[in-house]
């Protein structure tokens, strides 16, 4: 499976906070913070906003390197990413992210 397909099938190739953090573009990443702070209502600054990927090494944001229930699921039961897992056809944690997108759902199911 691509490194850059997260462990809830979401790729990261497409995400702003990586790009930003690749570009070193600091107007992406007070854009990124100002969307996830109204999406989320808390409080992101654009210096969280640094990430590479979320089974890579490097840096992450503060949800993904620990606040992300599916990330920490995942690792916690040593799966590559949640298409690996038995259960997640029933999962109430990842399916917050498949349900809604039927692109990260076929990059979990055709790996």
């Amino acid at each position: 499976m691509k490194q850059l397909i997260a462990y809830c099938g979401l790729d990261c190739e497409k995400c702003d906070a990586r790009k930003a953090t690749l570009d070193n573009d600091n107007v992406l990443r007070e854009k990124v913070a100002k969307l996830w702070s109204e999406m989320n209502g808390v409080e992101i600054t654009p210096e969280m906003i640094n990430c590479e990927g979320c089974r890579l090494d490097g840096v992450k944001t503060p949800f993904c390197d620990s606040l992300c229930p599916i990330r920490q699921c995942a690792l916690g039961k040593g799966c590559e990413t949640c298409g690996d897992c038995s259960t997640m056809s029933g999962c109430g944690t990842v399916g917050m992210v498949i349900s809604n997108n039927a692109e990260a759902l076929n990059n979990l199911k055709n790996k």
